[in-house]
C-alpha cells in the first residue's frame, strides 16, 4: 500500500493530470485526487496523491512543499486519517444552527 499526501494551496483550475504529472518526476504514482465542491462541481484547491512507496512519499513532499503552482504555493505533506471527516460535520451543523438562531434573536 502506498503512502497518501495531502496537497493543498492548488490552483482552482488544476487537474487531477496535472497533479499526476506533478507528483510523477518524485516516483510511482498510484492516484490523485482534485476535491471539488459537491454542488458546484469547482475545485476546492486541495487534493490527495497516493505515492507507491513512503520514500517517494517524503521525495515529494521535499521537493513539493512550499513550489509554485500558477502563482499558487502548495502545502505538500502527509494526509491525515480520513475519520475525522465525520465528526467536522456534526460539528458544523451544530454551531450553524445555533448561529442562526442566535442571528435571529437579535433582531
Amino acid at each position: 500500500m502506498g503512502s497518501k499526501l495531502y496537497v493543498g494551496g492548488l490552483p482552482y483550475a488544476a487537474t487531477e493530470t496535472q497533479l499526476t504529472t506533478l507528483f510523477a518526476a518524485h516516483g510511482k504514482v498510484e492516484s490523485a485526487r482534485v476535491i471539488a465542491d459537491k454542488f458546484t462541481g469547482q475545485s476546492r484547491g486541495f487534493g490527495f496523491v497516493e505515492m507507491s512507496t513512503p520514500e517517494e512519499a517524503q521525495a515529494a513532499i521535499t521537493a513539493l512543499n512550499g513550489s509554485q503552482m500558477d502563482g499558487r504555493s502548495l502545502t505538500v505533506n502527509e494526509a491525515k486519517p480520513q475519520e475525522s471527516r465525520s465528526g467536522g460535520g456534526k460539528r458544523f451543523g451544530g454551531g450553524g444552527s445555533g448561529n442562526d438562531f442566535g442571528g435571529r434573536n437579535r433582531f
